[in-house]
C-alpha cells in the first residue's frame, strides 16, 4: 500500500495526512452490534473518547417532511389541507427561504394533485421534492412533473441488507449505485436516505457506499445528497460515544472520510429516545447543513424532529431568525386544531395550549411583577401568545390578578394588583369551590360571571374584554 500523502488544508492552514480509504468490507454474517443492541435488554451507549471537532457550516437550513414521513402516522391530509399547510410553511420560512425544501409522496393521484397545486404557487422555497420507489418509471414521473430532486431509500444496516433485502453487502452496494446512476441519467439530482445508519457498519459499508455516490456526482455534475436517517432514534449527541450511535462521528465521517460536502448532508432524526431535537442540533454543529423536520414532530412511531423546535434552535445557535416569521407557528397550530381536528398535546413546547400557562401562585406572582421571571422569551412578540395563568387551588391572589389582566387585555399601567378588593373577593369564591371538593381548574366563563357579580355588589362597572 502506498504511503499516504501530506497536504496543506486551506480551511485550517495545517498539514494534514491524506485520509485512509475505507474499502467495502464483505461479511458472511450480518453485523448487528449485539453488544450495543441486545434486543432483550435496553440498548447500550458505549464510549471510546474519540472526539471530533465542531464544524458548523457557513449556512444551515431546515427541510420539511410533513407530507411524507408526517403522513405515515396519521390520516392522510386532503389536497386542500396540503396546499394550505405548504402556504404556511412558505411564510414561516421567511424571505431567505430558511425552510429549503418540502418532501412529497407521488404514489396516488391525490398526492400528485397536491404537488401540482403547490408547484403552481411559484414559491422558490420551500422547493417541492419527492420520495419515490427506486424504479426508472418513478424517475421519469419525477422528471415529467418538473422536479429537480428526489429522495430514494438506501437501507444501510445489516439488519436491512441481510434480513429485509436478503443481499450481501457487495450486492446492496451495486444495487444502490445502479439506482442512483439511473436517476442521474434522467437529469434528476438524488437524495439518498441512509436508512438505519445508526446501526450500520459505518466504515465497512456506509463510507465506501458514499464514496461511490460522490464519484457519480462528479461524473454527472449533479448533487447526490446524503440524508443521515436515525431511523430508530438510537443516535446520541455525547462527545466520545462509540460509532455508529455517535451523531458527531457520523457527520464528521461523511465529510472527512467519504468526502461529502456539508451542503449535501442532511440529518433526519426520530424521537424514540427523546433525542430528535438535540441530535438535529448536533448534526448542524458537526457539519450537516440541513436538518429534516415535520410540523409538531408528527411522524413514524414517536415522530420526527419538530419543525418549530428547529426554528428556535436555529435562532439560538445563529443569534438571529434570519427573517423566519415565528408568529405563523401559532397560526399553523390553530389550523391543525380547528380545521384538521388534530389535538396538540397541551404541554408541547411553543404550540401546546399550556406551554406558557402557569397554575402556581408563586409563578403568577412573579409574572405579575415582571413576566421575564417565568416566561422563556417574549412569547407575545414571537408567537402572539403572551404568558397566561390558569386559576386553581394553587393560584393565589397573584394568579387571579394575572388572569384578569391577561383575559381583559389590560395595559400594564392599568394592571390590577393582588391587593385589589375585587381580586380578594374572587379568591374567596375560588377557595370555597375547592374546599367543597372541586378538583378541576376554574373555567374562563365561570371567572367572568363571578367577576361581574362581584363588580355589581361593589358598585363597580363590569369589566369588559
Amino acid at each position: 500500500m502506498p504511503e499516504r500523502k501530506l497536504y496543506l488544508d486551506d480551511a485550517s492552514n495545517l498539514l494534514r495526512l491524506e485520509e485512509y480509504m475505507y474499502p467495502l468490507v464483505e461479511v458472511e454474517d450480518p453485523r448487528v452490534y449485539r453488544n450495543m443492541f441486545p434486543y432483550s435488554e435496553i440498548p447500550k451507549i458505549a464510549f471510546n473518547d474519540r472526539i471530533v471537532p465542531h464544524h458548523m457550516p457557513e449556512e444551515i437550513w431546515i427541510t420539511d417532511t410533513t407530507f411524507r414521513d408526517g403522513q405515515q402516522s396519521r390520516a392522510p391530509y386532503s389536497t386542500e389541507q396540503i396546499v394550505k399547510i405548504y402556504d404556511y410553511v412558505h411564510r414561516l420560512g421567511g424571505p431567505k427561504g430558511k425552510i429549503r425544501t418540502s418532501e412529497f409522496f407521488l404514489y396516488s393521484k391525490k398526492d400528485r394533485d397536491a404537488v401540482y397545486k403547490c408547484m403552481e404557487r411559484g414559491y422558490e422555497f420551500p422547493e417541492v421534492t419527492s420520495w419515490i420507489r427506486a424504479t426508472k418509471k418513478d424517475f421519469e414521473l419525477v422528471k415529467e412533473i418538473g422536479m429537480k430532486e428526489t429522495g430514494i431509500l438506501v437501507s444501510c444496516s445489516d439488519y436491512h441488507i441481510f434480513y429485509k433485502l436478503h443481499m450481501k453487502r457487495s450486492e446492496a452496494l451495486a444495487h444502490y449505485v445502479g439506482i442512483v446512476r439511473d436517476c442521474l441519467e434522467t437529469g434528476i439530482q438524488v437524495r439518498c436516505h441512509l436508512e438505519d445508519v445508526t446501526r450500520a457498519d459505518f466504515y465497512g459499508f456506509v463510507v465506501p457506499l458514499c464514496v461511490e455516490f460522490m464519484k457519480l456526482a462528479n461524473q454527472y455534475k449533479l448533487p447526490v445528497k446524503i440524508r443521515v436517517c436515525d431511523t430508530m432514534g438510537y443516535g446520541v449527541n455525547y462527545p466520545g460515544a462509540v460509532m455508529p450511535r455517535s451523531i458527531p462521528g457520523l457527520i464528521y465521517g461523511l465529510r472527512v472520510h467519504a468526502g461529502v460536502p456539508s451542503e449535501w448532508i442532511e440529518f433526519h432524526g426520530h424521537n424514540d429516545f427523546y433525542k430528535a431535537v438535540v441530535n438535529s442540533s448536533t448534526a448542524w454543529l458537526y457539519g450537516a447543513a440541513a436538518v429534516n423536520t415535520s410540523l409538531f414532530g408528527i411522524g413514524e412511531r414517536t415522530g420526527n424532529t419538530p419543525l418549530e423546535a428547529m426554528i428556535f434552535e436555529y435562532a439560538q445557535l445563529r443569534g438571529t431568525l434570519d427573517g423566519m416569521d415565528t408568529t405563523v407557528i401559532t397560526e399553523i397550530a390553530e389550523y391543525y386544531e380547528k380545521e384538521i381536528g388534530y389535538t396538540i398535546p397541551p404541554r408541547t413546547p411553543f404550540v401546546g395550549k399550556n406551554f406558557n400557562v402557569t397554575r402556581a401562585g408563586v409563578h403568577a406572582d412573579g409574572l405579575l411583577k415582571n413576566e421575564e421571571i417565568y416566561n422563556i422569551f417574549d412569547t407575545g412578540k414571537f408567537l402572539n401568545r403572551p404568558p397566561l395563568v390558569a386559576v386553581s387551588n394553587t393560584s393565589g391572589l397573584a394568579g387571579i390578578a394575572m388572569w384578569m389582566n391577561r383575559y381583559y387585555h389590560l395595559p400594564e399601567d392599568r394592571w390590577i394588583g393582588k391587593d385589589d378588593e375585587l381580586v380578594q373577593r374572587v379568591k374567596v369564591w375560588v377557595d370555597r369551590e375547592f374546599e367543597n371538593g372541586r378538583v378541576t381548574v376554574i373555567t374562563d366563563d365561570e371567572l367572568v360571571k363571578v367577576i361581574n357579580d362581584e363588580c355589581f355588589d361593589m358598585g363597580r362597572p363590569p369589566m369588559v374584554r
